[in-house]
């Protein structure tokens, strides 16, 4: 969030619309980041309120304290987004940027702890001040819509780990056919691999639906 205004415990428990005992409390189990001290004052800011706003929208989905406190330390043990955005490389993938209650919606509920750190270390998932940002809309949309179909998320992303390294070697195979043809001319290799792009989409889209027919079939 940009700069905002701070607030003491009461005040922030006031904004929060829950008691002191209950700031203290989550504080206590980790779920609140430590507040600025100054003396002997604690001063709580925006993001102190955000996290106490998604901590009671998470608790009315039906998690529990404890797997907050889960979610919330895989959440902040993620990589900035700063990081995984910084990439160079032109891409057609668009991010989306998420609450945390957000997120456990897309899943309907069904996104635990583990599911978060494996998310975090694949790289689809990168956490930007109380957002979440996927990396990509159309692999969240592919994911959430096999979870609704009954596969849990843990085997999606297990199958998603797989993919990644065929992903990686047809990359590797269509940047070397760019870069020895020349395509898009040879001082400039990136152009080349950039106008293959949807050409080999196109061709990994064609071969993967022959695959699933002759599987099919079998």
């Amino acid at each position: 969030m940009a700069e905002g205004r701070e607030y003491r415990m009461a005040e922030l428990a006031e904004q929060a619309g829950i008691t002191v005992r209950t700031v203290r409390f989550y504080r206590e189990r980790g779920l609140l980041p430590p507040p600025r001290r100054e003396g002997r004052i604690a001063w709580y800011d925006d993001h102190h309120l955000a996290r106490l706003r998604t901590i009671a929208a998470l608790l009315e989905r039906g998690h529990t304290l404890t797997g907050i406190a889960d979610l919330a330390a895989a959440f902040e043990s993620g990589r900035d987004v700063r990081e995984i955005l910084g990439l160079d490389g032109p891409t057609d993938q668009t991010p989306v940027r998420l609450t945390p209650e957000e997120l456990a919606d897309r899943f309907e509920g069904r996104f635990t702890p583990g599911d978060l750190a494996t998310a975090l270390e694949l790289g689809y998932l990168a956490v930007d001040g109380e957002e979440i940002v996927h990396l990509s809309r159309e692999l969240l949309e592919v994911s959430s819509a096999l979870v609704r179909e009954g596969v849990p998320l843990s085997a999606v992303l297990a199958a998603a780990r797989r993919i990644r390294v065929h992903a990686d070697a047809l990359a590797e195979l269509f940047t070397g056919l760019a870069r020895e043809h020349a395509v898009g001319g040879a001082q400039d290799p990136a152009t080349g691999i950039d106008r293959l792009r949807p050409l080999a989409r196109s061709v990994v889209d064609a071969e993967l639906s022959m695959a699933l027919d002759r599987a099919l079939h079998t």
